[in-house]
């Protein structure tokens, strides 16, 4: 009984009730959890030269942690956990444009935070591993444990297509997944759904650059090791930085619109109560994408 009354009184006193801080203190703890499993498992394969940990066992980290972050914060925010997915939702109407800049700013937050914790969890490994010297380039460099870098051969120019297709394609999969007059997945079953299809990009389409496809994941732990030790080389390396800022969101508004253009604006009216979390139209249809913040927020 104690306890019971314990709780009340701290929820009492600790409960947020304004819905925009509730959904940035959720999307901030889901992007901090998404980018805490993805950095570490890809510091365990750096720090071990690959005796713990590799190319494969990174990129399952990175999937299933998309999986607990949707989960994290999913009825909250609708964890959007990318600036990228965020357009497309507001390129949809189903986020308010002002709000846009708002879930952006705390996505990198998260991730900036996520990346010190990492950093902070592997620090004697990263010590130990490249002798006590925080490089971006080199065979012992450390940087990439936190953001990506291109391969040796890759241009500016293809690495920015790399992560227009990339983006798109993972914005074309998530709005078939929760599209209600499509072949969607029971519902619960879209966070695996989305794991799965973040795990099938990596594998395919992650040896150009590292498959970032989210700027706030790119941008905020490079922006941590440029504080944190290893300087101003982490943005002057080719002039790499700002490509998986910039092109996941174009990849984002132009996954938006193929799915859009050749599958959602086609489905047939509907007389009935239309999907399941469907938005109705004007002519009793249904819209491909469930009412909310997000796609798995019901």
């Amino acid at each position: 009984m104690g306890s019971a009354s314990f709780s009340k009184r701290a929820q009492a006193l600790l409960r947020v009730r304004n819905q925009l801080l509730r959904e940035c203190l959720a999307e901030l703890l889901a992007v901090f959890v998404l980018i805490l499993i993805t950095l570490s498992g890809s510091a365990q394969m750096v720090t071990s030269s690959g005796t713990k940990g590799n190319i494969l066992t990174a990129y399952l980290a990175g999937a299933l942690a998309v999986m607990v972050a949707i989960h994290t914060a999913g009825g909250v925010s609708g964890a959007h956990l990318n600036p990228a997915f965020s357009l497309c939702m507001c390129l949809l109407g189903q986020l308010p444009l002002w709000k846009f800049p708002i879930f952006v700013a705390v996505q990198t937050l998260g991730s900036f935070i996520a990346a010190g914790a990492v950093y902070a969890l592997y620090y004697d490994a990263i010590q130990f591993y490249s002798n006590g010297t925080l490089a971006a380039s080199g065979p012992l460099e450390t940087a990439s444990i936190f953001a990506t870098y291109p391969a040796e051969y890759l241009s500016l120019s293809n690495g920015f297509l790399d992560q227009v297709m990339g983006t798109a394609l993972l914005i074309v999969g998530i709005l078939a997944i929760t599209d209600g007059r499509n072949k969607r997945v029971p519902e619960g079953l879209e966070p695996v759904a989305v794991a799965l299809l973040v795990f099938s990009i990596e594998v395919s389409m992650g040896s150009n650059c590292g498959c970032p496809m989210n700027p706030a994941r790119d941008f905020g732990p490079r922006l941590f090791t440029y504080v944190a030790g290893w300087g101003s080389e982490v943005f002057r390396d080719n002039a790499w930085w700002w490509v998986p800022v910039v092109a996941p969101l174009l990849g984002a508004a132009v996954g938006t619109a193929l799915y859009q253009l050749l599958v959602a604006l086609h489905h047939p009216a509907e007389d009935g109560g239309g999907a399941r979390g469907g938005k109705r139209d004007s002519g009793g249809g249904s819209t491909a994408i469930p009412l909310g913040a997000g796609p798995w927020d019901k």
